[in-house]
């Protein structure tokens, strides 16, 4: 049906094509919304979705193309403006209500952008990136009117294989595309402004919870947090794998989050800056009794954090960590050093013997390990190969929890177990 030939301007009733095309489509609306999608078929789902995406894409255009000539509904009811109309008589929210109207006017301006939404084949979101895009290139004096319709053409054309965050990206880089000589030292400047701004937005920021855990909130560079990400996916996706083939699921947030811990456990402390002569320490202080028993605690660091000993075990086997501990006057008994910790060559030389983690249960490869001293240092135990073996974190943090307990089986590996 097209309305447009249908709709007489002059004539006594207007509206009744749009008001029939509007019944039909809310009729339809509602017999899909009778019926239940759990007795549909996969087919019938996946091609729902599919056209629905569509459809909405083309409401969208709809509902913009009206929007961009509301004015007479702002002059017919009083309101100040569509935007107040909006607001009052729909309830919008002054924030989407806005954006709404930007975005109308701005698709406006942009034929092919307007025709992709009405084609379906150019999201909301993706129409919103373009026109911002477009409207940012309008405003460079080098740009020409030329440059500015093929831009169009070519962010139109990425549009219907890139998503909108990706459609972002190539919004800031379009102009290479319409012309490489004239626009790459552009393209330098423009780069260079964006890691400017990046560097002006870094920031780190921590909470404590109160109840063992700390939120972390951080802004980085795109290259860095790429950089991050990717390490982390290296670490967390073995571990994905490993515990789906054992027929354990776990969420990867929480993979990825074990994975930043242990980056930050593993950090080579020879490359933080050093302070006074020596390299920047963690000291961990407590008591001989604590340390030797299952629930004792220990301060981390000096602001008196509290860990349990368990903990502190475990981190002394692998971190760089100075173990303080004190008698029963508070008097140091013995200042740890990092020599107690298993030196670079020994990992390797671990790593060789042991092959991966020596769990019973588990088949870590050796390069997700840590060393365990079977003999604890706080029981006299020594940095050397017969008294060490490879442990992956998780099997690691089991053996130094006060809950379970582990026995050296004839083959060498161990077997860990809850306590009874």
């Amino acid at each position: 049906m097209s309305l447009g030939r249908d709709i007489d301007p002059w004539g006594t009733n207007p509206g009744d094509a749009i008001d029939a095309a509007l019944q039909a489509i809310e009729t339809a609306l509602a017999e899909l919304l009778s019926s239940d999608p759990a007795y549909w078929r996969t087919s019938q789902k996946k091609d729902l979705l599919e056209r629905l995406e569509k459809l909405q894409a083309q409401q969208a255009a709809l509902q913009l193309r009206v929007l961009a000539e509301a004015g007479d509904i702002a002059e017919e009811t009083g309101a100040k403006d569509a935007l107040g109309w909006l607001r009052t008589e729909l309830l919008v929210d002054k924030g989407v209500a806005r954006s709404q109207i930007k975005l109308a006017t701005s698709v406006a301006k942009y034929e092919l952008v307007a025709a992709g939404l009405a084609e379906g084949v150019v999201s909301q979101d993706k129409a919103r990136v373009l026109t911002q895009a477009l409207d940012n290139l309008a405003t460079d004096p080098a740009v020409c009117a030329e440059d500015l319709a093929l831009a169009e053409k070519l962010l139109v054309d990425h549009a219907t294989q890139l998503t909108a965050n990706q459609l972002k990206i190539a919004g800031r880089r379009i102009l290479v595309e319409v012309d490489p000589e004239r626009f790459e030292a552009a393209e330098a400047k423009a780069l260079q402004r964006e890691e400017e701004h990046a560097a002006r937005r870094t920031f780190f920021s921590s909470r404590d919870n109160g109840d063992g855990t700390i939120d972390l909130h951080a802004r980085v560079s795109r290259a860095v947090g790429m950089r991050l990400r990717t390490i982390l996916d290296s670490l967390a996706q073995p571990r994905k794998w490993s515990a789906e083939d054992k027929g354990r699921k776990a969420p990867y947030d929480r993979l990825l989050g074990q994975a930043f811990a242990r980056v930050v456990e593993n950090y080579d402390v020879d490359q933080l800056p050093r302070h006074g002569g020596h390299a920047t320490t963690v000291f961990i202080t407590m008591s001989v009794e604590d340390l030797r028993k299952d629930l004792g605690t220990a301060a981390l660091g000096f602001d008196g954090d509290q860990i349990t000993a368990a903990e502190a075990r475990r981190l002394a086997c692998n971190a760089d960590l100075v173990p303080v501990v004190l008698g029963t006057n508070s008097e140091i008994l013995d200042l740890g050093r990092t020599a107690r910790l298993a030196h670079p060559i020994q990992h390797r030389a671990l790593r060789l013997r042991d092959q991966g983690c020596q769990a019973e249960d588990c088949d870590a490869p050796a390069a997700w390990t840590e060393a365990h001293h079977l003999t604890p240092w706080s029981e006299g135990g020594k940095t050397d190969l017969a008294n060490m073996v490879l442990l992956c974190p998780s099997d690691h943090r089991r053996i130094h929890d006060a809950d379970c307990r582990y026995e050296r089986l004839p083959d060498g590996r161990i077997r860990v177990s809850r306590r009874t």
